[in-house]
C-alpha cells in the first residue's frame, strides 16, 4: 500500500478514537518509561547478535615455542 494512503487511513482512525474518547493519551512519564524500555530491549537484542563470544587467550608452553631460550644464551 502507498505509504501516504496508509498514513491518511491511520490518521482517520486516530481522530475517530479521540472523538469517541477511547484513545490513550500518553503522559510525559508514560512516554519516558516506554522509550526507556524500548531502548534497553533494542540494546540487549543488538548485543546478543553483534558480539561474538570472547576469544580464549592461550600462552604457549615452553615446549610449544619454536625458538628455544637455551639456543640464544
Amino acid at each position: 500500500m502507498d505509504p501516504e494512503k496508509q498514513r491518511r487511513i491511520a490518521s482517520k482512525g486516530g481522530k475517530a478514537a479521540h472523538a469517541k474518547g477511547r484513545a490513550h493519551e500518553w503522559t510525559v512519564d508514560e512516554a519516558r518509561e516506554a522509550g526507556r524500555k524500548g531502548g534497553s530491549a533494542s540494546h540487549r537484542r543488538h548485543e546478543a547478535v553483534e558480539q561474538p563470544p570472547p576469544m580464549e587467550q592461550h600462552e604457549p608452553a615452553a615446549e610449544e615455542n619454536p625458538i628455544s631460550h637455551s639456543e640464544h644464551a
